[in-house]
């Protein structure tokens, strides 16, 4: 028992990495236009454990790329995260500065509601959490977001070879990323604050 209080001290401390044994293991499923960005994106952050690309959302179940969108199905990612490294209120902070908020329409170049920006709450706090966060990103670019925030309904996976396509294809990714406008309009919307609790240097 005092060794695992210990263990529990230094990790609090950031003395010693929690274990998957000592972990407080949570959800958090985004929606931030093309989710091979969004992997990409909060694979960087430490604490988080896994992303998954799929789609929330639509009105049919098991979608796939080719149907998706008729079914209204958002393109998302599903992260599990280690609480006790990163916490859900810095990975909702760190969404909004990933993304356009401020664009109802799409995001980038990827046009259509299956690319609008959207937070899926697992729970009440994770749901006040959200709204928090909205406010405080609204307050920062002083205009309303378009970013919906909602309860979470079943999450689908999409298929095997958009997992972390941006480890499996890198060039052909860069390409699309860079020629998609992700980082040029980020930069645009959010200044020196772009990629905020990004860790970019990983």
């Amino acid at each position: 028992m005092r060794a695992t209080l210990l263990a529990i001290s230094l990790i609090a401390a950031g003395l010693l990495p929690a274990s998957p044994a000592l972990a407080d293991k949570e959800i958090a499923i985004f929606a931030g236009g093309c989710f091979w960005c969004v992997e990409s994106d909060f694979d960087k952050v430490p604490g988080v454990l896994s992303t998954t690309s799929g789609y929330i959302g639509g009105s049919t179940a098991n979608p796939t790329y080719y149907d998706h969108t008729a079914a209204g199905h958002r393109e998302a990612v599903r992260i599990e995260f280690d609480n006790i490294r990163v916490s859900y209120d810095e990975l909702a902070a760190a969404f909004f500065h990933s993304v356009d908020p401020t664009d109802g329409g799409g995001q980038f170049c990827d046009r259509g509601h299956s690319y609008t920006t959207a937070i899926y709450a697992v729970g009440e706090a994770q749901l006040a959490a959200a709204e928090k966060a909205k406010k405080a990103a609204a307050k920062e670019l002083k205009q309303e977001l378009a970013t919906e925030i909602a309860a979470a309904p079943e999450f689908w996976p999409a298929e095997g070879y958009h997992q972390d396509y941006y480890k499996k294809n890198p060039l052909r990714y860069k390409y699309y990323r860079n020629g998609c406008g992700r980082d040029a309009r980020l930069q645009e919307v959010w200044g020196a604050s772009a990629l905020k609790g990004i860790n970019k240097g990983s």
